[in-house]
C-alpha cells in the first residue's frame, strides 16, 4: 500500500509540473491564430468581400503612390476614394490575389 501512495504521489507531482507547459503551448497557438486573422473589407461597387492581405496591401500602396497621396489606412478613406481604389484594382489586377464571396 505504501508503494501505491508513493507511485500516485510521483504521478501527481509530474502532472503538476508538466501541466503548465501544455497550457502555455495552447495559449501560444491561440495568440498565433489571433495575430493572423483574415481581415475582410466590403467592395460596395462590386458587392463583394475582399481579403485584405499582404498582396492587397501592396496593391493599395501602389495605388496611393501613383496618385501621390499621403498614405492613410484604407478604412480611413471616404466612400468615393474606396470606390476609386476598387475600380483601379479591377483594372490593374483583375481577380487575382483576392477571394470573392459574392453576397
Amino acid at each position: 500500500m505504501k508503494s501505491l501512495w508513493k507511485y500516485l504521489g510521483s504521478a501527481l507531482l509530474m502532472v503538476a509540473m508538466f501541466a503548465p507547459l501544455g497550457f502555455a503551448a495552447q495559449d501560444h497557438d491561440q495568440d498565433h491564430d489571433r495575430d493572423h486573422k483574415q481581415v475582410r473589407v466590403y467592395d460596395k461597387e462590386h458587392h463583394q468581400y475582399r481579403t485584405w492581405d499582404d498582396n492587397e496591401d501592396r496593391a493599395y500602396r501602389q495605388w496611393v503612390g501613383e496618385r501621390h497621396l499621403k498614405y492613410r489606412e484604407y478604412n480611413h478613406l471616404n466612400a468615393k476614394q474606396q470606390r476609386e481604389y476598387w475600380e483601379w484594382r479591377e483594372q490593374h489586377h483583375g481577380d487575382q490575389d483576392r477571394d470573392h464571396d459574392h453576397h
